[in-house]
């Protein structure tokens, strides 16, 4: 829900992670969908930009977003709108019937702009939705359990990204180095994490996941040769050595 500049950025970041678990390219753009101002994104449409066109498949024309999920039946939402509301209970409720776990991300920020809240998408999908948002929301209590809501938030990335750079002097950034990223904070949720909802590690972890993530990204920069320095023996030592730390030595 959107198709700006960062709808289509998430979009072709999740094409290369797909294009990494073996379709082509052409492949993953197909099992994309954009919906904006104007409608469901779609080849028909004379109004494209050209970053839009990738995504824009052999749609029937739909200007409605409750009838665009019923029509392609898509597993996952992700808004990035900054309209508050687009997730309203139609929509929740049309994903909950193609899907037994529907993903409902509604990244916009502030919490004002959220396509929807916590509370709607757990009520609206009585239970079953795999919820993240932009903002951050307190614990859902529904049906006797006990929700944590996730914060998709570029604080788990950007900076073990910058860390790793720092610490292997890569000549380049790549978008490869962004899907180690993700895969390497998808790792540190536990089960009981997941089973509460939580899809994120807490936050209150922040600094040991964003040490890990760093490290992780590092060993793939020294992999595929893109270092300057030499590769330590122990790269998370290294990482956590040069991390810094907000207190005076005595």
């Amino acid at each position: 829900m959107g198709a700006g500049s960062a709808a289509t950025g998430i979009a072709e970041l999740i094409s290369l992670a797909m294009v990494s678990e073996g379709l082509t390219l052409a492949q993953a753009h197909a099992r994309i969908a954009l919906y904006d101002i104007n409608g469901l994104v779609d080849s028909s449409r004379k109004d494209l930009a050209a970053f839009q066109k990738p995504f824009a498949n052999k749609y029937k024309p739909c200007t409605s977003f409750v009838d665009a999920i019923k029509q392609i039946k898509p597993t996952g939402i992700i808004g990035v709108s900054t309209v508050p509301k687009l997730f309203n209970q139609q929509v929740i409720e049309a994903m909950s019937e193609v899907n037994d776990r529907p993903i409902i991300f509604p990244y916009s920020n502030p919490t004002s702009r959220s396509e929807c809240t916590a509370e709607e998408a757990y009520k609206w999908s009585k239970g079953k939705a795999i919820f993240a948002s932009g903002s951050p929301f307190p614990p859902v209590t529904f049906m006797g359990k006990t929700f944590i809501p996730g914060q998709g938030n570029n604080v788990y990335i950007f900076p073990a990204m910058g860390m790793a750079v720092l610490a292997t002097e890569s000549t380049r950034v790549t978008e490869q180095m962004f899907i180690v990223a993700a895969k390497a904070v998808a790792e540190q949720v536990t089960q009981e994490e997941l089973d509460s909802g939580l899809i994120y590690p807490p936050q209150s972890q922040i600094l040991d996941a964003s040490l890990h993530t760093a490290a992780k990204i590092a060993e793939y920069i020294f992999d595929q040769g893109l270092a300057r320095v030499k590769k330590p023996k122990d790269i998370e030592a290294h990482i956590r050595q040069l991390a810094y730390k907000p207190v005076y030595e005595s």
